[in-house]
């Protein structure tokens, strides 16, 4: 019989197998399951309550997600090897929610057993109320980056080798952050805002890229950029269109039988990236729809986080 660790963490509980579960033996003041405040205040909209849903109909199967987010947060679960990667994960949601369980909790053993810090990212959803709505969650994501740099010599963690992980609207989020890492969409506020939001590496799973009307995944755009967004609100959005010599190593995964993300979303963005040399590597594969995680992912989809991890090494972010 496996161990289980209990985590109470914001409210909800997070079961781990002991066995898979990555200590924090070797990052100094990092713990598993802590969470950070990534801004000195609330920086969301207040007028609503922070909740978290649970959607799965099992009880031993969670499938939870954040909705009404109001303070924005990290997650972490450290690994047990000093001065390593961390990875950041947007999961998905459309915008309308965040889903932590199975685009977030789902892959942390696996990931840190190769080597990689994981941070779950509770990002801000555009709120009618905000006069940034749009950019709320880039704002986030710089910051993100820029705090675990930040803190990285306290958490002895490698500075030089901070990814993203994004799902789904995640991956519009991530994606975003890959080619706008150094648009100021905040005023900067401390020394923390003095690191470089560029993340290392990228890794894109099923993901939102373009906000342009033939491809866009409609209910995304529409929470992001409203009813009827400008031309210059669409091609600042559209990820494809900001590519440039300086986004990072990208891997991306999907399947083709996604029925709610056209593929061409992906395939513009790999487009846009091979067409600036860089390192690139995505898998359409055969099925799983959209959404699969690991936990849903069907026939070579299920390959999608070993090969991920495998790029990695390719690429030397992880040992």
């Amino acid at each position: 019989m496996k161990t289980h660790q209990i985590i109470r963490c914001l409210g909800y509980t997070i079961t781990l197998a002991a066995s898979a579960l990555s200590l924090p033996a070797s990052a100094a003041n990092l713990t598993v399951s802590q969470h950070f405040s990534i801004w000195p205040s609330t920086t969301a909209n207040t007028t609503t309550t922070e909740t978290v849903i649970e959607r799965s109909k099992s009880p031993s199967v969670h499938d939870r997600a954040w909705i009404n987010i109001n303070k924005t947060e990290l997650l972490s679960f450290p690994t047990q090897k000093p001065s390593s990667c961390s990875i950041i994960i947007a999961p998905g949601g459309g915008y309308k929610r965040v889903v932590f369980d199975k685009e977030g909790i789902d892959m942390v053993p696996d990931l840190n057993q190769h080597g990689l810090n994981v941070f779950i990212l509770k990002y801000r959803l555009p709120s009618d109320s905000a006069s940034d709505r749009e950019w709320q969650p880039l704002e986030d994501a710089q910051r993100a980056v820029r705090y675990i740099r930040a803190h990285a010599k306290e958490w002895q963690l490698n500075n030089q080798c901070v990814g993203v992980l994004g799902f789904s609207a995640g991956g519009q989020l991530a994606s975003s952050l890959a080619t706008q890492f150094d648009r100021k969409v905040y005023q900067p506020i401390d020394n923390i805002d003095t690191f470089s939001a560029r993340p290392d590496f990228v890794g894109l799973i099923y993901p939102v890229i373009t906000m342009e009307k033939k491809y866009a995944h409609n209910s995304t755009r529409k929470i992001l950029l409203g009813k009827s967004p400008t031309t210059t609100q669409i091609d600042d959005h559209s990820a494809e269109k900001w590519v440039s010599d300086a986004t990072p190593p990208t891997f991306i995964g999907l399947a083709n039988d996604d029925k709610s993300v056209n593929q061409m979303n992906s395939i513009l963005y790999y487009e846009a990236l091979h067409k600036h040399h860089i390192p690139v590597e995505m898998h359409i594969f055969q099925s799983s729809g959209h959404g699969f995680g690991i936990r849903n992912a069907k026939g070579t989809a299920k390959e999608w986080l070993p090969l991920f991890n495998q790029w990695l090494k390719q690429n030397h972010f992880v040992g």
